[in-house]
């Protein structure tokens, strides 16, 4: 079992936010193989915020779906903080209606992704985007939800 120390803060106008109890058991299945341990806070947020911190940490002026802020302490010390994921409530929901899922589908893979990138998975190389989504799609299967990259004409 997992020990997971789970800050959520709610700074979005949005009414159909995911319930605590579901972000923490998105946020543990991620974190199931990879920790005993962790420590994280997500923060939902609305356009303007995202934008602000996309433009400022990724230079990319515009609102994403998921930010994720990595604590870099030495390894030596062990801590289990892990960092912050920042997820923009209006873009999950309004990308959920492009590709023809459930909103809950959705805020589920953007938890899954988010905390993986805190455990140090990325998609910048091919080879890297190919394990990530490996498990990406394990996990969301694990949870009860399609595969997340199946194009909408094979979802069926």
């Amino acid at each position: 079992m997992i020990d997971l120390t789970l800050d959520v803060q709610r700074a979005s106008r949005c009414s159909s936010l995911p319930p605590d109890e579901k972000i923490h058991t998105w946020v543990i299945s991620a974190l199931s193989s990879q920790r005993e341990e962790a420590e994280l806070a997500v923060r939902i947020v609305d356009e303007d915020e995202s934008r602000q911190l996309n433009a400022q940490y990724r230079g990319k002026d515009k609102p994403t779906n998921v930010l994720s802020f990595h604590t870099d302490f030495p390894a030596e010390l062990n801590l289990p903080l892990l960092g912050d994921l920042v997820i923009c409530a209006p873009v999950v929901e309004e990308e959920a209606k492009q590709q023809g899922k459930s909103s809950e589908a959705h805020w589920a893979h953007m938890l899954v992704h988010g905390t993986l990138h805190l455990l140090g998975y990325d998609h910048i190389e091919d080879s890297d985007a190919e394990i990530m989504e490996k498990l990406e799609t394990s996990l969301m299967a694990q949870l009860g939800f399609a595969d997340p990259y199946t194009p909408l004409d094979e979802a069926g």
